[in-house]
């Protein structure tokens, strides 16, 4: 089973997680007894608890009992963070009248039912029960435990709580019952997420913010029986679900009108890669390396040696997309199987392969029970009657069995052996037709089923045309490595070349927009995806717009991280161990950069167990180590990983650390402090320390002035001597920048570091005068 606070694997009968030590039971509100999660009643007393809706908002959630091991730690758990979240409301439409006749048992009786089903529906996809109410529930995803995809499990649930809804309300009304009506309320959007320390030492975790106010009110707009959803879902979900535009509404608490979408169902696209092709590719680049080796191993597998070929990288390097292009070039000479894992598919059963089977044997969505059997049996022994024997273990695997089959008399482990060798003999022998390229993507989100039906695949391709492509990130590991026939494809970001080549396809060759791209490549660091969405986020807000040639609009002070760039950045933050976070957060306040000293002196943690908690990040390739000043030090992966892990802290705890990295870099640097009066002014700007900020802004800000004043008396001297010199050509060249950073002089009388009232500077024809100080503020 999955652990509840981190979602790693906890291996059955444990009670506590190896990981994230997180308890995987909830005490008994009654007899204190501890029950397994996901368990509806006390197996000691029979009291109600872990989300059943009767009782009381404190066990109708799901908590994470893990109590602090450090008092420093408690302080940390309870300061709570800042997240991007997806929250859910759902009520019952109409209870006050469908029980206003009836008993309070017989109320419950039918209310009950309707409220475990809502539960369960946010459960079987990740999400976090806030709060249950008579008649509806408060939840959330993508905290405590970040999901990159949040707000699509978010829309799953809500439509597999509407379907059982409206199956629970056909049985209930055939008894005479009045119907039972839902809605439900989706939106997403930044909150704080507090833990709350309960009375019994459970944790349970509260969003506070506007988000989780207009997903409420979205919930009374929702059509009775569906689902209302803002904006934000329909940008980040369009394509996975279909949405009815139901137009502008007026709601309360918000100054604009607030465009509402109805979810009427699941769409086509279920991966980001069917999304992107509906939205049209971006141009490939720099992956021809690559791309030759997956040609070589489809040869090799079609001449009759297979070939199984793992593509390893991060999430957005363009896996899915390197596949893709190999398809393009072989789908022709071999018949292809695609599939994939999901984040939530880990309690689905086999999902990968029940999806594979579907889209071989071409069983459609519609099709009823007795055209999906005619399908797999009429398939099979076309291809070859000798294989009648494994047709009932396939259907079994569909869920296509009859009630009276003999298998369902075998013992569990022995039926999924039985499956997988079925299955493998399936594929294997239509390879002996025609070439058979099979592709699983996303192992790393693989349930143990389909893992184990892979390992066995893998051993037995080496003689068949098969090519078996996978893909994974590093996290994921296998046993295939010494295979002869296993070949890895590592990708890396795009270098600096190819991703000017990407972008120039996106934006075209206007010079206007050069530093936008050189911001776009340093802020996602060559990733494509990445580029992809920060490029369509502009276009999105109207920052870009296309004018025959794509232009910038307004001025761009910084570019804010798309949610769905953020979403992957802070789930792979968000799964490291509860000390590596904490560093990780420390050093985003830092800087892109950061040398070993200053760390150690932030941290005030031992060099061993500062050693330790480095070497975890760089394994988990968040920072690189690099020579700072001829001095040990580390530099962020990416610059997005940066700005995702600083916006997770709270502001005051935001200024509380830079105050703390201010003396730090005092402490450290106390000869070459002039060398660090930049870092100074940015840290203790930033701090409640507003004086030494002062201070040191009033001096940076000199020391800015200083240097544009020499660059404008050497410009001047070049207009005179009419210099030639690369020097002066260059100073010359940026007078235009120098003056604009004379413009940006802040204006504010303020005292010198050594306490004492300063006269006014800035630079002008005649020198320094003035009567007050101007500082520099970036």
């Amino acid at each position: 089973m999955l652990c509840i606070q981190c979602h790693l694997e906890v291996n059955e009968g444990k009670r506590f997680c190896a990981e994230c030590g997180a308890a995987q039971f909830l005490h008994c509100p009654k007899c204190n007894a501890a029950s397994p999660i996901g368990k509806s009643f006390c197996a000691d007393c029979g009291t109600s608890i872990g989300g059943t809706p009767s009782t009381s908002h404190q066990t109708a959630s799901v908590v994470v009992d893990r109590t602090p091991s450090t008092a420093n730690e408690a302080k940390d758990v309870m300061s709570g963070e800042r997240k991007v979240i997806t929250v859910l409301f759902a009520d019952i439409k109409g209870s006050m009248e469908l029980i206003e006749k009836l008993d309070p048992e017989d109320a419950r009786a039918i209310v009950e039912p309707a409220l475990q089903l809502m539960i369960d529906a946010v459960l079987h996809f990740g999400g976090y029960v806030v709060q249950t109410t008579g008649d509806g529930i408060f939840a959330m995803f993508g905290a405590p435990v970040v999901h990159e995809d949040h707000s699509h499990r978010a829309l799953y649930a809500a439509l597999r709580m509407q379907a059982e809804l409206k199956e629970y309300s056909a049985r209930i009304s055939a008894d005479g019952h009045q119907p039972v009506q839902g809605r439900v309320g989706v939106h997403t959007g930044e909150a704080v997420v507090r833990p709350l320390k309960l009375g019994n030492g459970q944790i349970e975790y509260t969003p506070i913010g506007h988000s989780t106010s207009l997903g409420a009110r979205l919930q009374t707009l929702a059509p009775v029986g569906s689902i209302a959803a803002s904006e934000a879902i329909r940008q980040l979900c369009e394509g996975s679900c279909e949405f009815n535009d139901l137009g502008l509404a007026k709601v309360k608490g918000v100054s604009d009108l607030v465009k509402v979408y109805e979810v009427t169902g699941l769409g086509k696209q279920r991966t980001r890669m069917q999304r992107s092709a509906g939205q049209g590719f971006s141009k490939f680049v720099g992956r021809a390396r690559e791309l030759d080796s997956l040609r070589y191993a489809a040869q090799q597998a079609q001449a009759g040696s297979g070939q199984v070929v793992a593509i390893v990288a991060e999430a957005g390097t363009g896996k899915s997309r390197l596949i893709l292009e190999l398809m393009n070039d072989i789908r022709s000479t071999t018949k292809v199987l695609e599939t994939s894992s999901v984040s939530h598919g880990k309690t689905s059963y086999c999902l990968p392969l029940i999806e594979l089977l579907q889209s071989y044997f071409g069983i459609e969505a519609q099709d009823n029970e007795l055209k999906r059997r005619g399908k797999v049996i009429g398939k099979i022994e076309n291809l070859d009657p000798q294989l009648k024997d494994i047709q009932p273990y396939l259907l079994d695997l569909l869920n296509l069995n009859n009630e009276d089959e003999p298998l369902l008399q075998m013992d569990e482990r022995t039926l999924q052996l039985q499956t997988w060798e079925s299955l493998k003999r399936l594929l294997v022998r239509e390879s002996v037709n025609q070439a058979l390229t099979l592709i699983f993507e996303d192992l790393h989100w693989i349930d143990d089923q389909t893992q184990e039906f892979l390992n066995l695949l893998a051993e037995s391709i080496g003689t068949a045309k098969i090519l078996l492509i996978v893909n994974y990130r590093p996290e994921y590991v296998h046993r295939w490595n010494s295979k002869s026939y296993f070949t890895q494809i590592r990708l890396d970001p795009l270098g600096d070349a190819t991703a000017k080549e990407m972008l120039a396809s996106m934006l075209g060759d206007n010079e206007q927009l050069s530093d936008l791209k050189r911001l776009i490549f340093e802020k996602s660091s060559g990733t494509p995806f990445f580029m992809e969405e920060m490029v369509k986020a502009l276009f999105d807000d109207g920052t870009l717009a296309r004018d025959g040639n794509v232009v910038l609009t307004k001025k761009l002070d910084e570019l804010d991280i798309p949610s769905s760039v953020q979403a992957i950045l802070a789930a792979r933050i968000d799964r490291l161990p509860a000390h590596a976070k904490e560093i990780l957060q420390t050093l985003s306040v830092i800087g892109k950069e950061f040398s070993i000293s200053l760390i150690s002196s932030v941290t005030a943690s031992s060099p061993e167990k500062l050693d330790k908690q480095l070497k975890e990040l760089q394994l988990g390739e968040f920072i690189y180590e690099k020579l700072i000043s001829g001095e040990k030090g580390y530099i962020f992966k990416s610059a997005l990983t940066q700005d995702v892990a600083y916006n997770t802290l709270l502001i005051e705890r935001r200024k509380i650390l830079h105050e703390k990295i201010g003396l730090s870099i005092e402490a450290v640097y106390p000869i070459s402090i002039d060398d660090h009066i930049a870092a100074l002014a940015y840290h203790f700007g930033r701090s409640n320390n507003i004086d030494a900020g002062m201070q040191y802004l009033t001096h940076s800000g000199r020391q800015k002035l200083m240097e544009a004043r020499k660059k404008n008396e050497l410009v001047s001297h070049n207009s005179l001597t009419k210099s030639e010199s690369p020097e002066v050509a260059s100073v010359a060249d940026d007078q235009v920048a120098t003056l604009d950073v004379l413009d940006s002089i802040w204006r504010y009388p303020v005292k010198s570091m050594a306490g004492e009232k300063l006269a006014s500077v800035f630079v002008s024809d005649k020198g320094i005068v003035g009567d007050r100080v101007y500082a520099f503020v970036n």
